[in-house]
């Protein structure tokens, strides 16, 4: 057997050498908490009340976009215990992570708890377009909700939707 030439051996150690150089460069310029470098200010999240497209109680914050313009928007809802969100469906996908809490979803046009499926603090659920489904709060709950805008949402049942649903 041919002994390796010195060639040979240099080049996985100047590989190595590099990729330790570029991960040393990398941690020195991603945000580290190294000396010198600050962290970014994390602006506090400002709740409001919902949107009438969603039935009064929660609330709402928005931190990215504009959910009722084009393009990609990100927002929390706080739901009290027992909170609901009426069968509804929604023209693009939505996707809904747990903050914290727990959330009964459930596909279908009427509610039954006996179907929904508990969804813990950290579990993420992917509401296709036009899928019927509904959500309903078990305890208090922050859901964080993001898709394409324009957000639009039809109820299944019209005298589910808050915005035209009789007043008393």
């Amino acid at each position: 057997m041919k002994p390796l030439s010195r060639q040979c051996l240099l080049v996985p150690i100047l590989l190595l050498a590099a990729s330790v150089a570029g991960a040393q460069t990398n941690n020195a310029t991603s945000g580290s908490s190294h000396a010198g470098h600050a962290e970014p200010a994390v602006p506090p999240i400002k709740w409001g009340p919902v949107p009438d497209v969603l039935p009064p109680g929660a609330e709402i914050a928005v931190l990215q976009g504009n959910p009722f313009a084009e393009g990609v928007y990100t927002l929390r809802l706080k739901m009290p215990n027992g909170y609901k969100v009426p069968p509804h469906f929604h023209p693009t996908d939505e996707m809904v992570t747990v903050i914290s809490g727990n959330v009964l979803f459930a596909h279908g046009d009427n509610i039954d708890r006996k179907l929904a499926t508990t969804l813990h603090t950290g579990q993420f659920i992917d509401a296709e377009k036009n899928m019927h489904h509904y959500v309903i709060a078990s305890g208090p709950a922050v859901v964080q909700v993001h898709g394409m805008g324009p957000f639009a949402i039809t109820y299944v049942h019209p005298q589910d939707d808050p915005r035209t649903a009789k007043k008393p």
